[in-house]
């Protein structure tokens, strides 16, 4: 898969910053009203992370989107370049992750993210980044909100309630499983929220986390373990 990056990497917060300010516009949220897209492959992307140093081993894994079945995946070991400030974290991630999604052979139709798409400090997350320049569908499904305030969502899975941040709504606390705490979902792009919400529930038809994330989860750790063994 070749995703063309249309910048080079920060090397400080003002070339962070000046990246999404730049990137943000291209963002494209479908009405909720709008035909929900029909995947027959989802890719899920998550970064394990060394403890002791600034290692991290990021892993794509693409689902058959009706069967949750893996039909490929991929893996790339890098270090984080950039510190972490707030709001910028996923330029921790994203070249490792772009040289993964590089070396799948098939291309997904949508992109799952373990992070944040439009509840965002600068409505610009992983989601939405990754989503910009590989121009497919992308959705955040993040463990833990990062913006905003949200009611608690009925119990029952498939309730959801609204996040709202600064009088606007950038996501939902979804609930997958029934009396387990929620995960919050939002738009990286080319996506309505409504959409998004409902592609996350049929990912995620046994546990709290979508499949995509479980599969890409388990790998990213996998092969940082590997990579740190091999350094000795």
């Amino acid at each position: 898969m070749r995703v063309a990056v249309p910048h080079r990497w920060p090397a400080d917060r003002a070339e962070a910053e000046a990246i999404q300010d730049r990137l943000r516009p291209a963002v494209r949220v479908e009405p909720d009203d709008a035909p929900p897209p029909r995947p027959r492959l989802v890719a899920g992307l998550d970064v394990a992370y060394a403890t002791d140093d600034d290692r991290l081993a990021a892993a794509v894994v693409v689902l058959d989107a009706v069967t949750l079945e893996v039909v490929e995946s991929a893996t790339a070991v890098g270090r984080a370049a950039f510190p972490y400030i707030p709001g910028l974290f996923a330029f921790r991630e994203l070249p490792t992750l772009v040289t993964a999604l590089e070396r799948l052979t098939v291309a997904p139709d949508l992109l799952v993210c373990d992070g944040q798409g439009l509840a965002h400090p600068r409505r610009f997350g992983l989601a939405c980044h990754l989503g910009v320049i590989t121009g497919l569908p992308s959705i955040g499904v993040a463990k833990q909100s990062l913006v905003g305030e949200h009611a608690e969502p009925a119990a029952p899975r498939g309730a959801w309630a609204p996040v709202r941040d600064a009088g606007e709504v950038v996501g939902r606390a979804l609930r997958t499983r029934t009396g387990v705490r929620p995960v919050f979902v939002s738009v990286g792009h080319r996506i309505s929220l409504a959409a998004a919400t409902e592609l996350t529930l049929r990912l995620a038809p046994a546990y709290r986390l979508p499949e995509t994330t479980r599969h890409a989860d388990r790998l990213s750790r996998q092969a940082l373990r590997a990579a740190l063994g091999a350094a000795g």
